[in-house]
């Protein structure tokens, strides 16, 4: 599991283009929408279309996407519930 957490936190960088931000800067349980690194809700909207597009994984309402993006370490699971195969 901490490889696919390392793995997301990459991703996320990437795609949200975090230029200042490196990966062990996002801490396991920090809260991802409206924490310390700043994202809203425009970037919630990026990730899901991330997520969907390299996981095949859907966040498809509002109260999923708060549970999810609660921190990394609750995305990784959700991410890999829904695909356990990633998580090896």
């Amino acid at each position: 599991m901490n490889d696919f957490i390392s793995q997301l936190k990459k991703k996320i960088i990437k795609t949200l283009d975090l230029e200042d931000i490196k990966p062990e800067d996002i801490g396991e349980d920090d809260r991802l929408i409206g924490g310390d690194l700043g994202l809203d809700s425009i970037d919630a909207l990026e990730l899901v279309m991330m997520i969907e597009s390299d996981y095949g994984v859907k966040i498809d309402n509002k109260e999923l996407g708060e549970k999810v993006f609660s921190s990394i370490k609750a995305l990784a699971q959700y991410i890999t519930k829904c695909r356990p195969e990633l998580a090896s």
